[in-house]
């Protein structure tokens, strides 16, 4: 049975925080760590404007944090440093 839970996603016990979006450098940043195990994996959604259309970057990083906010945290320091460093080109 669990295996279908997990396929499906069934089984209501699992309360995911609700994503916060942050602007930063004219881009959007949602942290969006990934449950893997009992730890959380770096991970966030990058978008921005480019010639008028909305493009999104996946941000997923083999780093793994015990801790829910602390992986937030880490997730939205990590899209920074990638915006910093690659800015649109990004996408």
């Amino acid at each position: 049975m669990a295996f279908w839970k997990k396929l499906f996603g069934g089984g209501g016990d699992s309360k995911a925080p609700a994503l916060e979006t942050i602007e930063y450098e004219g881009f959007r940043i949602t942290a969006d760590p990934m449950n893997e195990d009992g730890q959380f994996r770096l991970s966030a959604v990058i978008e921005a404007e480019v010639d008028g259309e909305t493009k999104t970057h996946r941000l997923i990083r083999a780093d793994l944090i015990r801790e829910y906010d602390v992986a937030v945290e880490a997730s939205v320091n990590k899209a920074k440093q990638m915006i910093d460093q690659q800015g649109k080109r990004l996408f």
